[in-house]
């Protein structure tokens, strides 16, 4: 049950970034970034299934509208115009992802043959893997409560895109892999290592596409994944995704969490099962735990990274919810490691409730980051949507 506190306050939050990042007024010039922008699309959507606002509906369409047209494009900074996809004006318009999605750094990508500098790659333009599955995430969220196909084929129209700039076969391996960071025009790797996590997005994503397509929108044409899935699957085996990391934990929760619901369907995510994801991310939820990060003073910490968290173990308690509802499933699948994980479900609290208080977002790294701090905010505190498939 969502208390009217918590309501009153994400409604404040989403308004002042709609206020802030030009969503709500032409007056201020758009500022998008896609991680913020996928996060605050499903927090629309959360407050219209919440209170059956049309505005806030109405909302969500129009950052979608915004992003696409803002991060599916070249940077005004580029001589390059357009569409990323090279699509002309009205077919980029009608599949806006053909292309990938910008991340909408604050500077443009490095050039080709310039040197890799670690510390200005963080600010520089270009694509991210685990963003763009943020994205279809979105787009599926848009598509089921809308009944608009056009949003279920704009994500698996960006699933394929991503899929085939990202991943790529290692030669001296010889096994499939896939780069971190890609150029704008995905061309180019700009960071050649893989994350964590990417295979793991990868294959949960797709599935999460390919479930929204069969359960609502049977008779439409729409490309397929099966190819990609293929990929996703070969590079998911026989891996670890533990990690200390919050941000990280609260991916992998999240995706034990879609995995959870497709089972529920009847739908198997080979090779990964809840009961995996569960136990890594228990392993790594104690290191964290042990490290005691959540007592240093609001300069040292990252918001977003800790809220990553606290949303991950709301998707714990959904998942309880959804074993204790659904009859049929046993209640052996509620292991020792979905006990303990929600005997931590007080860290959420905590870390909201710290996040929340003014003299926390006075902190520099608050400020530094407000848009995604106060956007993951308000998505641990209405996690609805963005824990629905």
């Amino acid at each position: 049950m969502v208390q009217h506190k918590q309501l009153v306050e994400v409604r404040k939050i989403m308004a002042d970034f709609a206020r802030l990042t030009g969503l709500a007024s032409n007056e201020t010039a758009s500022r998008r970034y896609l991680w913020t922008d996928a996060f605050a699309v499903c927090n629309y959507f959360s407050l219209y299934r919440q209170g059956g606002q049309e505005a806030d509906k109405q909302r969500a369409l129009d950052l979608i509208d915004q992003v696409h047209t803002n991060l599916g494009r070249h940077r005004r900074d580029d001589p390059r115009r357009g569409w990323i996809s090279d699509l002309d004006q009205e077919d980029g318009e009608n599949h806006p992802t053909r292309g990938g999605l910008r991340i909408g750094k604050k500077l443009n990508e490095r050039p080709a043959g310039a040197p890799y500098q670690e510390a200005r790659e963080w600010e520089q333009d270009g694509q991210y893997f685990h963003y763009l599955t943020k994205w279809m995430h979105a787009l599926e969220r848009a598509a089921v409560i809308t009944g608009e196909p056009k949003y279920c084929r704009w994500a698996i129209e960006l699933a394929k895109a991503a899929h085939a700039g990202f991943v790529y076969r290692d030669n001296q391996e010889g096994v499939k892999r896939m780069y971190w960071k890609m150029s704008i025009d995905l061309s180019r790797p700009l960071v050649t290592s893989m994350g964590h996590h990417d295979p793991l997005d990868a294959l949960v994503t797709y599935h999460e596409l390919r479930a929204c397509r069969r359960k609502h929108f049977a008779g439409q044409e729409m490309p397929d994944l099966a190819p990609e899935i293929a990929d996703a699957e070969y590079m998911c085996r026989d891996r670890n995704w533990a990690t200390d990391d919050p941000l990280g934990l609260g991916g992998l929760l999240f995706d034990a969490c879609r995995v959870f619901q497709m089972a529920l369907g009847g739908m198997e995510v080979t090779p990964v099962t809840p009961q995996h994801l569960i136990a890594d991310a228990h392993a790594g939820l104690g290191v964290f735990v042990r490290q005691n990060q959540l007592s240093i003073p609001a300069d040292h910490r990252l918001a977003f990274r800790e809220l990553g968290l606290s949303l991950g173990l709301r998707a714990v308690q959904k998942i309880k919810y959804l074993i204790e509802s659904n009859e049929r499933h046993t209640q052996s699948i509620l292991s020792n490691e979905i006990s303990s994980l929600l005997k931590a479900v007080p860290l959420a609290d905590e870390i909201e409730n710290y996040w929340s208080r003014p003299a926390s977002q006075k902190s520099q790294t608050w400020l530094d980051h407000r848009d995604i701090n106060m956007v993951m905010l308000a998505t641990s505190l209405l996690p609805k949507e963005f824990l629905s498939i």
